[in-house]
């Protein structure tokens, strides 16, 4: 990974680019993040926009809902471009819910029906897909306005991200306090640090809500990206998106990524599960497991531009989602309509609906127990 990323800084040098233009950072350390207004909600709240940069790779983070609002990686050539989708104004972000670049949470993913129960007691959560719960809800952690702080240590910067989500919040029981931490390294990784505490057994599952595009936002399709996922088996869904609770094998499926494939190849076959999905939008059983450092588990590359992008995580479960519903009414942060397959996200996570699957692994957070979970992006071109 040091080495591809040294190749890119070496050609963007070649090309009169300087080690500042380029956001790279040496053992000194990085610059500390750099704070600026980005916008006001209705009620006056100011919403701020951080900047970052270290080994290569550019990071700016939104106050509200811990956004990715951009997030630049230079090509094989050293060309840089902004591989997230995102908007250019706090309204859009406000007003619409594709969840792009969002801090995701309570509870990452769909919960059925938004109940559960828990010690003998059900709890009935904000609905907000059809019948069910998704990603905390109404008003989950990606509507929130987060207590940020920048940091630069040793050799990586940062931004260490703090929200108290009160009890009974969007239905879920318990005060539960995340901390989340974005650090860029010396390498350019980008990592994720979640923890969370509770006063009263809860369910959590953090995770972050990325749209991917390695060519750059607003390029067109993804399918031609290739993908390989470490993953014999996946989490079936019903027609509202709700695992069944069986761990499917993906041999002679759609769902076989083993061995790398673009995107696209099969995400037209007459396979039900796609139907239901309107593509992809299916959470991956890695074959590692819970563990208890990150492994890596997903490799994406885009052909056109040689960048890559590398997934290592502790989670067992990766969701995959192809898109499906960017419908062409959403204008993003280049000025470019998103269409349907514009982009594909990689939420690292447990699995959906865990609190009403007793076979999946726990999701159950109890007073004196901390939340931790790691997710490292890695980068190269």
């Amino acid at each position: 990974m040091e080495t591809s990323r040294r190749t890119v800084i070496a050609a963007a040098a070649a090309a009169g680019l300087t080690a500042a233009t380029i956001g790279t950072a040496h053992a000194a350390g990085g610059s500390k993040p750099v704070r600026e207004l980005f916008g006001k909600l209705a009620d006056g709240t100011r919403i701020h926009r951080w900047s970052l940069a270290n080994g290569g790779t550019r990071l700016k983070v939104l106050s509200y809902g811990g956004i990715v609002q951009s997030l630049e990686i230079p090509d094989r050539h050293g060309r840089y471009r902004n591989v997230s989708l995102g908007f250019d104004n706090i309204d859009d972000y406000v007003a619409r819910t594709p969840y792009f670049g969002a801090l995701i949470g309570r509870y990452g993913n769909r919960i059925g029906k938004g109940r559960f129960t828990l010690d003998g007691t059900s709890h009935q959560l904000s609905v907000n897909d059809g019948v069910n719960s998704l990603h905390g809800g109404a008003k989950g952690f990606d509507k929130r306005v987060w207590d940020v702080e920048g940091f630069a240590s040793g050799s990586d910067v940062g931004l260490v991200l703090h929200h108290t989500s009160i009890d009974g919040e969007m239905g879920y029981p318990g005060t539960l306090r995340a901390k989340v931490t974005y650090t860029l390294t010396r390498n350019g990784d980008w990592r994720i640090d979640y923890e969370a505490t509770t006063d009263k057994a809860t369910v959590v599952n953090l995770t972050s809500h990325v749209y991917w595009n390695l060519a750059g936002e607003g390029s067109g399709s993804v399918y031609d990206h290739e993908l390989e996922i470490a993953a014999s088996r996946y989490t079936p869904v019903d027609s509202g998106l709700i695992p069944t609770g069986e761990l499917a094998k993906v041999a002679g499926t759609p769902f076989d990524f083993r061995r790398t494939k673009t995107v696209g190849r099969d995400i037209r076959v007459a396979h039900q599960q796609l139907l239901y999905g309107k593509g992809i939008d299916h959470n991956w059983v890695l074959d590692k497991g819970i563990t208890a450092r990150p492994e890596q588990v997903a490799t994406l590359r885009d052909p056109s531009s040689g960048r890559t992008l590398t997934i290592a995580t502790n989670e067992p479960g990766l969701q995959f989602y192809s898109g499906n519903f960017l419908d062409g009414t959403l204008v993003g942060t280049g000025g470019h309509i998103y269409r349907q397959g514009d982009a594909l996200c990689l939420e690292t996570q447990h699995f959906p609906d865990s609190p009403n699957q007793p076979s999946f692994p726990s999701t159950v957070l109890r007073p004196g127990q901390t939340y931790r979970t790691s997710t490292v992006h890695s980068f190269g071109a």
